[in-house]
């Protein structure tokens, strides 16, 4: 389908712009929603923050674009999802153990 954007109204042009951003809005929103659908609430991820290199946390929350993570010192991110990778679970800490003889 060809549109000759030429023979459009002022009016007719505004409209179609409307659509146009409409449009990549929506598949902006339904490509987020699919790499959002890699990770669940609660799964260790990471990403690369200007300046601060890398940063590990738990991912939190949904967000319409993004996801909240909050990291292991409390500070929290909210981050699109196309940047996240999976991030190795943090090691528990062991109890000391006592033998007893």
């Amino acid at each position: 389908m060809t549109i000759d954007i030429d023979r459009l109204t002022e009016a007719e042009l505004i409209d179609l712009n409307c659509k146009v951003v409409e449009r990549l809005r929506l598949l902006q929103q339904m490509r987020a929603h699919k790499q959002m659908l890699e990770f669940s609430v609660g799964d260790r991820v990471a990403f690369q923050a200007d300046g601060r290199g890398a940063v590990e946390g738990m991912l939190t929350r949904y967000n319409r674009k993004s996801v909240t993570v909050i990291t292991d010192d409390g500070h929290q991110w909210n981050v699109a999802p196309g940047l996240l990778t999976r991030a190795a679970a943090k090691p528990q800490a062991r109890p000391n153990l006592v033998r007893l003889k």
